[in-house]
């Protein structure tokens, strides 16, 4: 991995060499912020160049609300 400058402008095949490793450790299962952090770029650029790059981001992790359904609504209390 490359030591890069913080806030450096990164362009070229610089930055092609730098999308390319951001997405063999995102396909490994690396997270945005974690590349973000050991990169020392901001969790936008990295989601950037992932995108530029035609990687399918996963999903939010964590637990979804649903709609409750019918007949399972909660009774409101006063």
């Amino acid at each position: 991995m490359a030591v890069l400058k913080k806030g450096a402008r990164i362009t070229g095949a610089e930055r092609s060499k730098l999308a390319t490793d951001l997405k063999k450790a995102y396909d490994k299962g690396r997270s945005i912020r974690e590349l973000a952090e050991s990169h020392g770029r901001s969790y936008g650029f990295v989601h950037r160049v992932l995108s530029e790059s035609g990687v399918t981001l996963r999903g939010r992790g964590g637990a979804t609300r649903t709609k409750a359904a019918p007949g399972k609504a909660r009774a409101k209390s006063k």
